[in-house]
Parts: structure tokens; C-alpha cells; sequence
């Protein structure tokens, strides 16, 4: 099986010349087009799928972030991962849906 994760990224752009919610939404629109399923959340955002899918598109927002115009990144991830089943957005928020 392949590790089938949620992780769980929050990016904190610096940049002199863009406003950091315009960089933060260079980084959904990546995740947006990664394909994966994820959910946008007030202070993260949180990705399902193949622990390496999620980590190469962890690598293009970054990438996304500073040709937009970002100087700095913090990025801090969070990841939930099993040892023989999936980890799935649903089953943490199915009671709040």
C-alpha cells in the first residue's frame, strides 16, 4: 500500500512587493491543480493522498510562492499517517459535514 496521508500545510509568505494573501492563493491554486482532494481551512490547508503526490506538490507551492514574488517562507506541515490503512479528510470531519 501506499502511504495514503492528510497533510497538513500552512505557508507564511514575506515579500516588500505582494500582499501575502495573494502569494497564499498562488499556493491553493497549486494545490488546486495537484488533483488531490483537499480542504481550505482559515490557518492551513489539508491535503489527502499518496504521502509522495502531496510532498512534490509541497515542493510547487513553494516554488509557485517565490515566482510570484515571495523573499521568505515558513512553511510548516503536519502529516497523519497509519501503518496498514488510509488516513481520510472525511472520517475526521464527517460528523461537522
Amino acid at each position: 500500500m501506499k502511504n495514503y496521508v492528510n497533510i497538513a500545510i500552512q505557508v507564511l509568505p514575506k515579500s516588500k512587493v505582494k500582499d501575502s494573501y495573494e502569494l497564499v492563493d498562488e499556493a491553493i491554486k497549486v494545490i488546486h491543480n495537484s488533483g488531490l482532494k483537499y480542504q481550505v481551512c482559515p490557518f492551513e490547508t489539508v491535503l489527502e493522498g499518496p504521502y509522495n503526490e502531496i510532498m512534490k506538490v509541497v515542493e510547487e507551492v513553494q516554488q509557485a510562492c517565490f515566482n510570484t514574488g515571495a523573499e521568505e517562507l515558513i512553511v510548516n506541515i503536519k502529516i497523519q499517517n497509519r501503518k496498514d490503512s488510509k488516513v481520510t479528510i472525511e472520517e475526521k470531519m464527517k460528523k461537522y459535514m
